[in-house]
């Protein structure tokens, strides 16, 4: 018998990092994000020898250790062991043996969601293993309890719900740590538009967002005016996003995410540079009329809004920057489960 899990990872459409404490805990946040067709996989396999075996696959990273109760955290091994000593001291469950792989279709670093998206995909296996009785609201908070709390990440709250739920969702975020997703009922039409027209663009650069963060956090604590007050825009943004959506106004996709990239630089120095700014540039050049780092930012992926028929043009010029495109469909299914036999 093998569990089986996967769950998309998402693009961040508006809003983003205002689902960040203490920034939504004091103002409120709201995000528009989407899943897209790539996945953070799990497989688990029961074993009966007393072992724990957690595995990456595709790579040579392996780890075996005793079953217990609590397993002490070792690097490179940080969420396997986060989400199972939370699932076994939140049902005081008894030592459990397995072989935990899981593979991801993105770059950790990317800007997709990977870390959270994983954490999901891994919960996701003990969900359909164990039976527990999780709802998709009960599994999106454990896994940001175990990322943010547990292990004392620096990030947001939207990865693990866009990943959990799926679709294209207006997200709120509220004081102790609520969270109300919105999914959005779009005509297909829409829903073709816009994907044919968003540009997807890998600038073959990672980076590590607890820095990018913890730079925000401080900001909104020390009351920066300038950083807290495009926070502000970007929340509007988000409503902006979601309005135009709904009315099937996507001549207006590219201002407002120009309009949030040029306040989401405010909100922490190192969300752009160099590379950042002239691919850009370069895209708004040639036939993008807005875009946006995905995630947190500082690499990554980036993407834009090529009306008409520009998106090939834009495609050739900056992917002579040193990145590549990546295709991409939007996904409507969130976290999926089963057992293979």
């Amino acid at each position: 018998m093998i569990i089986r899990s996967k769950a998309p990872l998402r693009i961040g459409l508006a809003g983003g990092g205002t689902d960040v404490s203490p920034y939504s805990d004091i103002y409120g946040g709201a995000i528009l994000n989407a899943t897209i067709d790539l996945y953070a996989y799990a497989s688990l396999e029961p074993l009966d020898n007393g072992k724990i075996e957690f595995c990456i696959d595709g790579t040579d990273k392996c780890l075996s250790v005793k079953s217990e109760k609590e397993l002490q955290l070792i690097e490179g091994f940080e969420l396997f062991i986060g989400v199972y000593n939370r699932i076994v001291k939140e049902y005081d469950l008894k030592p459990l043996s397995f072989r935990l792989t899981s593979y991801i279709e993105a770059p950790q670093g990317s800007g997709l969601g990977t870390s959270s998206t994983i954490v999901v995909s891994l919960i996701g296996a003990f969900v359909e293993w164990l039976k527990l009785p999780l709802g998709k609201y009960d599994i999106a908070r454990l896994a940001y309890e175990i990322e943010r709390i547990d292990l004392g990440m620096s990030g947001g709250k939207q990865d693990q719900y866009a990943a959990t739920f799926g679709g294209i969702n207006f997200m709120e975020f509220l004081e102790n740590d609520k969270v109300i997703v919105n999914p959005l009922q779009l005509k297909d039409e829409v829903l073709y538009e816009l994907e044919f027209n968003l540009l997807l663009y890998f600038t073959a650069t990672q980076r590590l967002s607890a820095t990018i963060i913890n730079e925000q956090v401080k900001n909104v604590k020390d009351k920066n005016e300038k950083s807290v007050d495009a926070m502000h825009n970007l929340k509007e943004q988000a409503q902006q996003m979601k309005d135009s959506l709904l009315r099937g106004d996507l001549n207006k996709i590219g201002e407002i995410l120009h309009f949030g990239w040029m306040n989401k630089k405010q909100i922490a120095h190192s969300i752009s540079n160099d590379l950042i700014d002239n691919v850009y540039t370069t895209a708004i050049n040639t036939g993008a009329t807005g875009g946006k780092i995905s995630g947190a930012g500082g690499g990554g992926f980036m993407f834009f809004y090529c009306p008409g028929v520009t998106k090939v043009k834009v495609a050739r010029a900056i992917e002579g920057l040193g990145g590549r495109v990546q295709s991409f469909k939007f996904t409507t299914q969130g976290l999926t489960t089963w057992t293979s036999l």
